[in-house]
């Protein structure tokens, strides 16, 4: 998923322990999630309640804090690169963060970081009304004082979920095993340690996209243009903004140096506990909760298995429509996996939507065959997802002639089959949805308000069908 367009949300819910004085006070909770609704914040457990709240919305950053210092004495530290030697010296900053970074010192007015040389700007001190991290300001008065246990919930952009599945079709063509990752995204800047993992499937009734309600803290970042000539460019890019020295490269961590030289002498233990999510009703909704604990990282992705099943029966149909507008070009036919989500099957459960890959059993190394996309699927119903198209089964469509009355139409259709084993087919006589149908050389059904020609071709060999039809107003 791309951290940077995840369209869901969550529920945050966290529970912090407080002293809380006696009197007015302002509580800050800090490292709220970046994409949190202020508006939806419920919080329980002050003793004095909420007199108001508000969402700080400065995060520190190099633009915050050369505007929160514009007009204040900061510190210039240089390194002269030739003989190392580290000079500092006071300086007044004179302009914002916008284009560059002006500051006046004893020897006049000058642009920092523009001369190719080392420069550093410290600061004295944090300018006002600026966090390390998102944070939510109560105003509260309490009785007395108190250390109080408070819980905070909101709504936050910024997260998503998916279902991503895995299917081994069986050697014997007519059995699969599936596997399930539940993948959760959190495309915010702010971890969240030891959480209870909970997601539900399903649509809700969402009058407004959380992304434009959310009220994102800004990190205003610092911009500096300048226009270096001769020598003094070395160091810049084509732009005039300077650029760092690649970092040196990371050496190993002992603890995994030891680990690469002991590949062969890993030994695990541990108790076994649950790992698969379980499965609840919410309503009208689905909710799968995470049986532990575990850390929803910052712009990451973290997978946990939500389900595993093995031999459920399963069968290859392929699929296609008849045009059926005279001659026609043969087509190929989709290939779509079909099971049913029944307990006697080794199923019965309800399948939220999800990206599938599917693998070819038969195969020693499990090759990949066909990747797709599985709607929502309920209990009891019949499951079936597209993996792709087969060029060796294909359709081909003809107009005949019909002599006679009555407007009726003839058609013939091909299907090709060129593979060494027979294939089960259904093709929907499209034309024909509304229509009358009369004379038919093969099976044909009524499904989901279609003609459908159902047919098993066997292998290397082609099969046809006749039929004559016409529109049922005539």
């Amino acid at each position: 998923m791309n951290l940077d367009y995840l369209n869901g949300f969550a529920v945050v819910t966290e529970t912090r322990t407080i002293t809380v004085p006696a009197g007015p006070a302002t509580i800050r909770f800090a490292g709220v999630a970046e994409g949190m609704v202020a508006v939806s914040a419920v919080i329980r457990g002050l003793p004095g309640g909420i007199i108001e709240q508000n969402r700080d919305k400065k995060l520190l950053s190099p633009g915050a804090l050369v505007d929160g210092s514009l007009g204040n004495r900061v510190t210039l530290r240089r390194t002269d690169p030739a003989t190392g030697a580290v000079t500092e010296r006071d300086a007044v900053i004179r302009s914002g963060s916008q284009g560059a970074l002006v500051v006046e010192t004893e020897a006049g007015v000058e642009a920092l970081q523009c001369s190719g040389l080392p420069e550093t700007v410290i600061y004295q001190d944090l300018p006002g009304g600026l966090f390390a991290t998102p944070v939510l300001s109560v105003d509260t008065v309490s009785p007395q004082a108190a250390t109080t246990e408070v819980t905070l919930t909101y709504l936050a952009a910024g997260f998503d979920w998916n279902a991503d599945y895995v299917v081994k079709l069986g050697a014997d063509g007519k059995s699969l095993d599936l596997f399930s990752w539940l993948t959760l995204a959190n495309g915010n800047a702010e971890s969240f340690a030891d959480a209870e993992l909970l997601v539900i499937a399903g649509t809700l009734n969402i009058r407004q996209p959380m992304q434009q309600i959310a009220d994102k803290p800004e990190a205003e970042p610092l911009y500096i243009e300048c226009w270096p000539q001769g020598s003094t460019a070395e160091g810049m890019d084509d732009n005039g903004y300077q650029m760092s020295p690649p970092p040196p490269p990371l050496a190993p961590a002992p603890a995994m140096m030891a680990r690469a030289e002991a590949m062969d002498a890993v030994v695990v233990t541990g108790a076994r506990r649950k790992v698969e999510a379980e499965l609840e009703a919410l309503g009208d909704l689905k909710l799968y909760r995470v049986p532990f604990r575990s850390t929803v990282a910052a712009k990451g992705q973290k997978q946990v298995k939500l389900l595993s099943k093995q031999n459920v029966p399963a069968r290859l149909v392929y699929r296609g429509s008849a045009v059926g507008n005279g001659e026609g070009a043969p087509q190929p036919l989709q290939i779509e996996v079909r099971m049913d989500n029944k307990t006697a099957t080794g199923l019965g459960l309800p399948l939220p939507s999800g990206r599938i890959a599917v693998f070819d059993g038969a195969a020693d190394n499990g090759l990949l065959i066909g990747q797709g996309r599985m709607r929502d699927y309920a209990v009891g119903q019949e499951v079936k997802f597209t993996i792709g198209t087969s060029s060796a089964v294909q359709l081909a469509s003809t107009r005949t002639l019909v002599a006679s009355k009555g407007g009726w139409d003839g058609y013939m259709l091909e299907l090709t089959n060129a593979n060494p084993e027979p294939v089960t087919a259904e093709i929907d006589l499209a034309m024909v949805a509304g229509s009358e149908l009369r004379k038919t050389s093969g099976r044909t059904i009524r499904k989901d308000g279609k003609h459908v020609w159902q047919v098993t071709v066997p292998a290397n060999d082609t099969s046809r069908l006749t039929f004559e039809t016409r529109p049922l107003d005539r």
